[in-house]
């Protein structure tokens, strides 16, 4: 059983789970270097601001094992997943002990209640086109394809 609320004290973790949810299968940079690099340190500075929204899974004995969140950018600081300065895109991640147990659709489906709930019309991520399972996830979860840019397929969910 887990259980999930929104990210308060668990800042650390959920830089954790950002360094997870990026997709490098060999020769993957220490987490400070590429949460520090130009290209994903937009994904978490500042983090606080207008559109920034993250749920953290717990499990029963209180332990953080997912998060999923959500950021707006703009067309100054176009993210992997663009689609437009309002439609916030997702991010992802499961403690490696939890993968296969529900919790990475469990979150989805929180995330995309709190986006319906704030107003959004739709919203994206991006995925590498190597990862199967996670695209035939956010598929049965209703996500569309929406265009692939280089390595990765940025899909849209329509709220």
């Amino acid at each position: 059983m887990f259980y999930i609320r929104n990210l308060e004290n668990e800042f650390e973790f959920f830089l954790d789970m950002l360094y997870e949810s990026i997709h490098i299968p060999e020769s993957k940079p220490s987490k400070e270097a590429l949460l520090n690099s130009p290209d994903i340190r937009k994904y978490h500075e500042g983090w606080g601001r207008r559109g920034d929204r993250a749920l953290i899974a717990f499990n029963t004995k209180n332990q953080a094992v997912g998060a999923v969140w959500y950021r707006l950018f703009d067309d100054n600081t176009k993210s992997y997943g663009f689609i437009d300065c309002n439609t916030p895109e997702i991010g992802i991640a499961v403690s490696e002990e939890v993968r296969g147990k529900g919790v990475g659709t469990l979150l989805m489906r929180k995330i995309i209640q709190q986006a319906k709930d704030e107003g959004y019309i739709n919203i994206s991520l991006s995925v590498d086109l190597e990862n199967d399972a996670a695209i035939n996830i956010y598929k049965k979860l209703g996500f569309k394809d929406y265009e692939v840019v280089g390595t990765s397929k940025t899909m849209i969910y329509k709220l």
